[in-house]
């Protein structure tokens, strides 16, 4: 898809592939909130990227470094709406960058990539979650021109 050019390093930015899931799996797994969610059992998450890569509103990424390992995801959505004059949101979700990628700069620039991606696909607001524990996350999305504008509520069904 892209590369994204970083100091003297440089990672692409590619589609998920189903062979990708278990990484993928293991990125979302490393930090202390996903080893308490994530499971080993990977039955669930190939059906879940079936679906996402179904459907033409979804995106899951994968970055790979110059070894092609993954070093990083994003998962983006396309989400059409009424409000705000029939805009359609690009949904940011499951940000996660590699220990051996953390601190160059990819969180920065796949999140410009991402933005890139969403105005291509329509997107004019970029919305996304994360958890009120991770105040380093919340600190990095604000130095990107993110605003704590809502509070969010979820609910097991």
């Amino acid at each position: 898809m892209d590369t994204l050019e970083i100091a003297d390093r440089s990672f692409r930015v590619t589609r998920a592939r189903a062979s990708d899931v278990p990484v993928l799996v293991a990125l979302l797994a490393d930090d202390v909130l996903g080893r308490g969610r994530e499971s080993d059992v990977l039955e669930p998450y190939l059906g879940a990227f079936e679906q996402i890569d179904a459907d033409p509103h979804q995106l899951l990424v994968a970055v790979r470094d110059e070894a092609e390992q993954i070093v990083a995801t994003v998962q983006l959505t396309l989400l059409p709406g009424l409000s705000r004059g029939g805009a359609t949101r690009l949904q940011i979700e499951a940000v996660r960058v590699g220990a051996s990628a953390r601190g160059t700069g990819l969180g920065s620039a796949l999140l410009a990539w991402a933005h890139d991606w969403g105005r291509e696909h329509g997107a004019v607001l970029a919305q996304l979650t994360t958890d009120g524990s991770r105040t380093d996350a919340h600190r990095f999305y604000e130095r990107l021109g993110y605003e704590p504008s809502h509070v969010g509520f979820k609910r097991p069904l």
